[in-house]
């Protein structure tokens, strides 16, 4: 096998391989790389109309990324709905996702985190963030879940963004999960600090 078809059979291997993703922003990646060695390779052989219609797919997976990555940390793009944790639906999503869920946060049990919100991507429910009240006015997070398709976002972010979610609670400082803490540039951007042992947000 020649230089060219290792190209050829490579750019198509990246094609297949994106539309195995679950993270929108990693198969839109992985397709326009793709793409754009299918047409180079098509080009080096003269197949035209390949060149065409892999040049229009990495055209719009160029679109499609700029929207993702324009609206990745807009507010204007996502609502945050407080919910009862007695709610149906919340209680639908994490059972959907219970395994998931189980896997990054092992030992979680919902029926400890009264407060719950739900952030929202238009009509969708992109991710869940689940506190409970850890005394002296402190918020302990017990849950900062993204589904899997949005995992290259942060969505909870707009959660801690919006202080009156807390704050009509009667809450002045929200405290990070342990398992976040290894998060901490994504915590850092949100105006988590370390005050002891915890990551706190002062609202």
């Amino acid at each position: 096998m020649d230089v060219l078809s290792i190209i050829g059979w490579g750019g198509s291997a990246l094609v297949v391989a994106s539309l195995l993703q679950a993270r929108i922003l990693r198969l839109r990646v992985l397709n326009l790389i793709g793409c754009v060695i299918l047409v180079v390779f098509n080009l080096a052989i003269g197949v035209w109309p390949m060149v065409g219609m892999n040049a229009v797919l990495a055209v719009i997976n160029v679109v499609h990324l700029w929207r993702l990555l324009r609206h990745r940390h807009d507010e204007a793009e996502y609502q945050v709905l407080q919910v009862n944790d007695t709610d149906a639906y919340l209680g639908h999503v994490l059972a959907q996702h219970e395994k998931d869920i189980s896997r990054f946060n092992p030992g979680f049990t919902p029926s400890a985190s009264p407060y719950a919100f739900l952030v929202q991507h238009g009509d969708r429910t992109v991710g869940v963030v689940l506190a409970h009240d850890a005394g002296d006015g402190r918020a302990q997070i017990d849950l900062d879940y993204v589904l899997p398709k949005y995992r290259d976002f942060t969505p909870g972010e707009f959660v801690y963004r919006r202080s009156d979610v807390f704050t009509d609670h009667g809450f002045r400082q929200v405290l990070a999960p342990p398992r976040m803490r290894e998060s901490t540039p994504y915590l850092n951007k949100l105006g988590f600090h370390p005050e002891g042992d915890d990551l706190v947000l002062n609202l």
